[in-house]
């Protein structure tokens, strides 16, 4: 059977003071050296925001929407540079030396092409996704990946030197991802991914435009990054967002994901059909009993918290924070997914915090203190994903 996968989002944010506002500009060059490096590649992970390098080492980013956002430079023969800037009113000015990386060997693992192939499978399945715009994602170049998997703790890892290019035809963009760490831990069912990414447009005509702009409207409205900006607007109400508390605990009855997927591996290698059956039945039992929903809606003043720090805020709440989008429905059945019978079956993800609190910028992007997420939003992959400075229609 199919296990529904928890989703860890792993960010790396080392907090810098910043300014604010629409621009940044500097120039890169060599450590140690005055030696400039032109055309390496300068982002902002998760934006459509990126430029390359002049000749004489110098760039210019501009028209930035505010928020935090992570600025990378990228170059083939160095070490990744990347930092984090809050954008504001004033132009940020950077000066940034890359450091050679030393020449390393990596480990030969040897794989038949059927293996190969049977790993990008899974592995293009959870990074891209399934939906509808998942059929029309297409990896310009699968091979710069480097895929193991090893059969005994059951891991799926991959990784790339080198840009991974996706062309999302569904939502118009080219999306280049500096995939650092994937990960795929089948006993767990937790997947974690550590990388950066930009976005560029696609070229199309008129009529694919007004199609591209349809999906990408669907894909935001109910998304993270919608409930996050309605949040510290105080529009929750409005933009068809109502949050519970919800109380639970693990079901007694049902042993854990690791045990369970342990003894179905090792009656499916003896052909043991009865201990199969058996563990099966214990797999499609919930993972949490006695759970309760508290029916009060909560309102932003109970579980947003504005910081020092300007553009920053923290999400607080006790239990587990159920988060409903009444502007859709969603009719798939997920056994761990609580849903009171006297309720309409609207897109609902839970939230768990692992931290006090997790912090999010006014794009809408969690920026340290990662959740987990189970529903709706678990579900987001690579062809559903927008730019963090995305401005949607005003409705």
């Amino acid at each position: 059977m199919r296990f529904p996968w928890l989703i860890f989002f792993v960010l790396s944010f080392p907090f810098v003071a910043s300014a604010q506002n629409g621009v940044i500009a500097g120039t890169v060059t060599q450590e140690g050296t005055s030696k400039p490096l032109p055309r390496a590649s300068v982002f902002l992970s998760n934006s459509s925001v990126g430029t390359a390098t002049a000749e004489n080492g110098t760039f210019a980013l501009r028209g930035i929407r505010p928020g935090q956002y992570t600025l990378v430079v990228t170059i083939l023969g160095y070490e990744n540079y990347t930092k984090t800037v809050l954008v504001g009113r004033e132009p940020i000015k950077m000066n940034i030396e890359l450091r050679a990386k030393p020449l390393m060997l990596r480990e030969v693992v040897i794989s038949s092409a059927a293996d190969w192939k049977k790993n990008y499978e899974a592995f293009k399945k959870e990074f891209i996704g399934t939906d509808e715009n998942a059929k029309y994602c297409v990896v310009a170049n699968p091979h710069i990946l480097n895929l193991t998997y090893n059969p005994t703790k059951q891991i799926l890892h991959a990784d790339a030197d080198e840009f991974l290019i996706v062309e999302n035809k569904a939502l118009g963009y080219r999306v280049k991802y500096l995939l650092n760490d994937f990960k795929i831990d089948k006993i767990s069912s937790i997947i974690s991914r550590q990388g950066q990414q930009v976005f560029e447009e696609l070229p199309g005509t008129e009529a694919q435009k007004k199609k591209w702009h349809l999906k990408r409207e669907e894909a935001y409205y109910g998304s993270a990054m919608h409930f996050y900006r309605s949040l510290y607007t105080d529009k929750l109400a409005a933009d068809g967002f109502v949050m519970y508390t919800l109380k639970r605990s693990l079901n007694p009855d049902r042993p854990s994901e690791d045990l369970i997927k342990r003894k179905i591996k090792q009656f499916y290698d003896e052909r043991r059909s009865d201990s199969i059956h058996y563990w099966n039945g214990l797999a499609n039992l919930s993972r949490y009993a006695k759970e309760k929903l508290n029916r009060q809606p909560l309102q932003q003043s109970d579980v947003l918290v504005r910081t020092q720090q300007q553009g920053i805020y923290a999400i607080h709440f006790p239990d587990y924070l159920y988060v409903m989008y009444t502007k859709r429905r969603d009719e798939v059945y997920n056994k761990d997914l609580y849903r009171p019978l006297d309720m309409p079956n609207y897109e609902t993800t839970v939230i768990t915090l692992f931290s006090p609190y997790a912090l999010f910028d006014m794009n809408g992007i969690i920026v340290d203190n990662a959740p987990l997420y189970e529903g709706a939003w678990a579900k987001a992959r690579l062809s559903d994903l927008l730019p963090v400075d995305y401005v949607p229609d005003v409705k």
